[in-house]
């Protein structure tokens, strides 16, 4: 086994923000390999982070984080919450709402989470899609159940649009805004979530949200 030096803590604590002790266990797991070990941490609390996001804590502290176009003719007001105000404070949740805030200028969702999508408006992007297929000659004559799995690949698409959760991250097309908000979770130790959002464009109508 590689000789897990002092100094290699150090830059692991530095590049991870992890503490000492999991640092040199993860450099000890990995053979001192740096990269593989920054992996393993990243993924120790990302693991850690999906606990705290299903364990049921209560989050009243947060900020309401908003955001405005140069022009003054876009703006953006969310609420993002987590346990304390000690994190409320910190810089990376504070750098995450503003960076969800400028996503949801740009990106324009209209829910938070997929079930606070509309039952009805499920309903009618299914049976557009259905008909849609029904009219495509090269899918008209396919069994149904081919058409219905057809459909809910289609459907995860629409979600993905639709849905803040569900999209790729503005900063980071290799995440989800859901992915990036675990990724903080695992940073700031507690949990935090997207409660709900407001959007306005000058001259549109609704574009806002109170999940």
């Amino acid at each position: 086994m590689a000789e897990i030096t002092a100094q290699m803590v150090k830059d692991l604590r530095a590049a991870t923000g992890a503490g000492p002790l999991d640092c040199k266990k993860a450099l000890e797991a990995n053979g001192g390999d740096f990269d593989k070990a920054v992996e393993y941490l990243r993924e120790k609390g990302l693991a850690k982070a999906a606990k705290k996001l299903g364990a049921g804590r209560t989050m009243n502290e947060g900020v309401i984080q908003t955001y405005q176009h140069f022009n003054q003719r876009l703006g953006v007001m969310v609420e993002v919450n987590c346990e304390t105000d000690f994190v409320a404070n910190s810089e990376p949740f504070q750098e995450f709402s503003r960076n969800v805030a400028l996503h949801i200028a740009n990106m324009a969702p209209e829910y938070v989470r997929r079930e606070d999508v509309p039952e009805a408006v499920i309903s009618a992007e299914r049976s557009l899609q259905l008909r849609i297929l029904k009219e495509d000659p090269k899918n008209a004559s396919k069994p149904d159940d081919i058409l219905q799995k057809i459909i809910e690949g289609r459907m995860d698409k629409f979600f993905e649009e639709l849905v803040l959760m569900e999209q790729e991250f503005l900063l980071d097309d290799s995440k989800t805004v859901s992915e990036a908000l675990s990724e903080v979770v695992a940073k700031v130790g507690e949990s935090c979530e997207i409660r709900r959002f407001a959007r306005y464009a000058l001259g549109e109508d609704g574009g806002s949200d109170d999940a």
